[in-house]
């Protein structure tokens, strides 16, 4: 599974999924850092990646739009740090793969995660 590191989140989370088993990439290192939502939305169902990120705003334009893809990952906690958080994303992620791969909303805070399949209504 790919997964596309949102400019809002540490690109420190590289290496943490990556140590995990995870391909991650950060924007910062494949697109413009000022790109819009509707670009990095886009780049990541093309290139068939899965947009983790800690913006609401991407689960908002899955519902606006009933797209099914790309699969996003949303973290909900104000401790966004991949050290304090990793192990719970990690975990969700291999809990909802399948829902992934066929295209999902994953929300993750520290006490739980859910999935929702695309498209959301």
């Amino acid at each position: 599974m790919k997964l596309l590191i949102d400019m809002n989140l540490s690109p420190e989370w590289v290496k943490v999924l990556g140590d995990k088993g995870y391909e991650a990439v950060h924007w910062s290192s494949v697109g413009n850092p000022c790109a819009s939502d509707h670009e990095i939305m886009t780049w990541a169902k093309d290139n068939e990646y899965v947009h983790f990120s800690h913006d609401l705003d991407f689960g908002a334009i899955l519902a606006a739009t009933k797209a099914r893809g790309p699969s996003v990952i949303q973290i909900r906690s104000q401790d966004i740090n991949p050290h304090h958080i990793g192990n719970a994303v990690a975990s969700a992620i291999n809990q909802f793969k399948s829902h992934l791969e066929k295209g999902a909303l994953i929300v993750i805070d520290e006490a739980k995660s859910r999935s929702r399949i695309l498209p959301l209504r």
